[in-house]
């Protein structure tokens, strides 16, 4: 029996890269899939390799970057299945430029694909179970969302994407403080893979290629998988985590942090503040 077997999963943006390793790896677990991408031919292939090898998946194709695709890919995975236990949040895409040459709807679509992108369909996963913990159910539940070191560390030329990436972290803490009480568990992953929005970063594209020899492929996007997979069963105990996933290396990260201070019993002057504030210095300076 596989680790998640029985257990109802989404994958937004499963057709290809990181989303396609996370449905076939959840269906090899056991879980049902629903498969969604707004591209329905490697969507369409993704449940036809789930289902050839013995497992139960469907395609959706919901701009779940909507309110009502929202809703309806958490209806999709209902019908088809009877139930929903996971949903990874995985969709996206790049729109790289430096800010001074950003344009409105670059900026708007990158933090709308992304951000609310994660939040609808985790605004009704979380009706769902909430309603299901009301009616007396035990739900054990998890919400998997993908942030980015380009968010949580920063990336020149990112500042949509980083900035839709660091709101998914944040949103992954507070959701996790809100639907706990539901026996709704909700973490984040900011994986360092091989997909077309890597191949895509300037100064990545030699770096990530596979090895020559048949070493290890660190930047293999089926190695993020198992981590999902892990989070994603009924008894893991982690929630309001963010993981720096790459190769076989597994990373928490920490959020802002307080360190060093300065202070005084009253309001500062601007000529104190001068003369203090070089002291304030990064860790590790």
């Amino acid at each position: 029996m596989g680790s998640l077997e029985g257990r109802v999963a989404i994958v937004t943006g499963a057709g290809r890269g990181i989303g396609r390793e996370h449905a076939l790896l959840f269906a090899a677990e056991g879980a049902h899939v629903v498969v969604n991408d707004v591209d329905r031919e490697p969507a369409a292939a993704v449940v036809d390799e789930i289902e050839a090898a013995g497992g139960r998946a469907v395609a959706n194709h919901d701009d779940i970057a909507t309110w009502d695709g929202g809703a309806r890919i958490v209806e999709a995975a209902v019908t088809a299945f009877g139930d929903l236990h996971v949903l990874v949040n995985n969709a996206g895409f790049l729109r790289d430029r430096a800010l001074v040459n950003m344009t409105e709807a670059e900026w708007d679509d990158v933090v709308r694909v992304h951000l609310k992108g994660h939040f609808a369909p985790t605004r009704f996963a979380a009706s769902y179970w909430r309603e299901r913990s009301k009616q007396g159910h035990a739900i054990q539940a998890s919400v998997i969302n993908t942030s980015s070191t380009s968010g949580l560390i920063g990336n020149a030329g990112q500042s949509n994407y980083g900035a839709a990436k660091a709101g998914i972290a944040a949103l992954t803490v507070i959701l996790a403080q809100e639907l706990g009480r539901y026996g709704v568990r909700v973490n984040a992953l900011a994986p360092a893979a091989r997909t077309r929005l890597t191949e895509a970063t300037p100064g990545l594209t030699d770096l990530i290629q596979p090895p020559d020899d048949a070493g290890f492929d660190v930047w293999d996007p089926a190695n993020v998988a198992p981590v999902a997979a892990y989070l994603a069963t009924a008894d893991a105990p982690e929630t309001g985590r963010v993981y720096f996933v790459q190769g076989g290396q597994v990373r928490l990260f920490e959020g802002w942090t307080m360190t060093a201070t300065i202070d005084q019993p009253g309001r500062w002057t601007v000529e104190g503040l001068r003369a203090a504030m070089p002291s304030l210095q990064p860790s590790g300076r």
